[in-house]
């Protein structure tokens, strides 16, 4: 699955929303029916999950995590805790939860941002303001991609 686009929209006055089409298409195209939504654990928005995800991610942390490690086990239930399952009703359309709606300072303008295997949901005014300016984005990209990665070795091996 990959969720990829910029895609404003609106809330209603119940804090329905719909799915973009293309991100419905995705979604169906993946054979997923539930979305899993919760808070960002670094940045003011929220994440929908394809549930198929979510259950990937929750297999990942369990994984890493000793569940007689107190503040493991405490780490676990405060990401597990704070989600919310959603079905899209039959328009495609969701309801985001006032108290989701707080968290993500949401008032009616929003911003889908697909993520690849995830999308965001972003307020618009929040949206701008944590994107890094050009220079810097440009200068991370290229940190990020100079470091060797196991492609570049290869390449580097067929060149000797």
């Amino acid at each position: 699955m990959r969720f990829l686009g910029n895609i404003e929209a609106k809330t209603d006055a119940k804090g329905r929303a719909f799915l973009p089409a293309v991100f419905r298409k995705v979604l169906q195209a993946g054979g997923e029916e539930r979305l899993v939504m919760r808070k960002d654990v670094f940045q003011p928005c929220l994440v929908l999950y394809p549930e198929s995800v979510w259950n990937t991610q929750m297999d990942e942390l369990r994984r890493r995590l000793n569940r007689w490690n107190r503040q493991q086990q405490q780490v676990f239930r405060q990401f597990v805790s704070e989600v919310e399952l959603l079905t899209l009703d039959g328009n495609g359309r969701f309801l985001i939860p006032k108290r989701y709606q707080r968290m993500a300072e949401i008032e009616q303008d929003i911003k889908f941002v697909g993520m690849g295997d995830t999308i965001e949901i972003w307020s618009n005014a929040q949206s701008e303001a944590t994107k890094m300016a050009a220079d810097d984005f440009g200068n991370a990209l290229e940190a990020l991609m100079a470091t060797d990665n196991p492609g570049d070795t290869d390449k580097k091996q067929e060149e000797e």
